[in-house]
């Protein structure tokens, strides 16, 4: 039985970097240096995970595809996957998508994974730019499938996808057929490291460009004045403070007691 995985990854602003806001108040991704989601690094390494059991079991016919929506840069993140180990690569990239926000992206995405053909998505649980979460739900539901998220553990047998998800104060073990989309947390096992040969691999294999026309998308369907959410303002973090420095002559408690008292900490 084939499986063909399909792995959503973002190219995303370093966190490291000096980030800020463009003049439109999206995300200004020009001055800073961008990498793979963090988070998406365990999505890649679930699917990888997922096609070696099988080729262990005799099985080799799973491909994995990673997906991206972004600007030319966006490519880095796809040749970090590819040089992970995954198969192949689908970059979607048009000056019409700037400023698109999770409801559009989500379209982008599902529009793509059908062109690409599918039986199990597998989406990190949030962008560490946006963190809002919630594109796998979004995009499970443009597919018409079923959704099994915020998964600590997956593995896929037969038809049917397994995963456990952890909660505050129990574990859950569920399932879903294929097709399906999953996301998975940052507990569900650490990301590999790109060997030399994986990274010198990874130039040559394909990377595929589309833009709005190749997924039958119109330009009113995405973009800034498209998009459902929007930033009103924003303003620049204060500059960090030295601080107040108590200085222990015995009195030290009770000015700490009342500095905290001042900021309402107690």
């Amino acid at each position: 039985m084939s499986l063909r995985i399909v792995v959503t990854v973002k190219y995303v602003p370093d966190a490291t970097g000096d980030r800020h806001f463009a003049d439109d108040l999206t995300v200004d991704r020009d001055d800073v240096d961008g990498l793979l989601s963090e988070l998406d690094e365990y999505a890649v390494e679930q699917a990888l995970q997922i096609a070696e059991d099988r080729r262990d079991k005799g099985d080799d016919d799973v491909e994995i595809t990673v997906l991206t929506v972004g600007p030319e840069d966006a490519k880095d993140a796809l040749r970090k996957a590819l040089s992970m180990g995954a198969d192949k690569a689908i970059h979607v990239e048009d000056d019409d998508l700037h400023g698109t926000d999770a409801i559009g992206t989500s379209l982008v995405l599902a529009k793509a994974v059908e062109k690409a053909g599918y039986d199990l998505v597998i989406s990190g649980m949030a962008s560490t730019d946006g963190t809002m979460g919630v594109v796998p739900a979004l995009l499970a539901e443009r597919l018409g499938v079923p959704q099994v998220t915020l998964l600590s553990e997956v593995s896929v047998e037969g038809g049917t996808v397994k995963g456990r998800r952890d909660g505050d104060a129990a574990s859950e073990q569920l399932e879903a057929s294929l097709p399906a989309v999953v996301s998975v947390t940052d507990q569900s096992g650490e990301a590999r490291y790109p060997s030399f040969k994986g990274i010198m691999a990874a130039k040559k294999k394909p990377v595929q460009s589309w833009d709005l026309s190749d997924l039958d998308i119109d330009e009113d369907e995405v973009g800034l004045e498209n998009a459902y959410t929007t930033v009103d303002a924003a303003a620049e973090r204060p500059a960090r403070t030295a601080g107040t420095i108590v200085k222990d002559e015995g009195e030290g408690g009770k000015q700490l007691a009342a500095f905290l008292a001042s900021q309402k900490f107690i």
